[in-house]
């Protein structure tokens, strides 16, 4: 059985490739950076709960633009904030 799949995704644009969405994806940045935070701080629990997903696994920096200096930074502080029993290591 063989099937043209590049004619099943085409979307009558001709040069475009897998459909015609005119949406254009926001830059991310470096929310931290922006900011000016020279430290990550374990305590502080509203800025680390944003970048836990709702399973309970830390959120990746190509997700959510998070530069690599204070990737490294979150990170640590979430398994702080989760050693000391103020962040759960699962969510239910």
């Amino acid at each position: 059985m063989a099937f043209n799949r590049d004619r099943d995704r085409d979307s009558g644009d001709g040069d475009k490739r897998g459909g015609g969405s005119n949406f254009t994806r926001r830059r991310k940045f470096c929310r931290f950076r922006a900011e000016g935070v020279k430290e990550i701080d374990y305590k502080d629990l509203k800025t680390l709960q944003a970048y836990v997903g709702e399973t309970g696994k830390i959120v990746p920096s190509r997700i959510t633009g998070t530069s690599n200096l204070y990737q490294r930074q979150l990170t640590t502080a979430i398994k702080r904030a989760r050693f000391l029993a103020l962040l759960p290591y699962v969510v239910r």
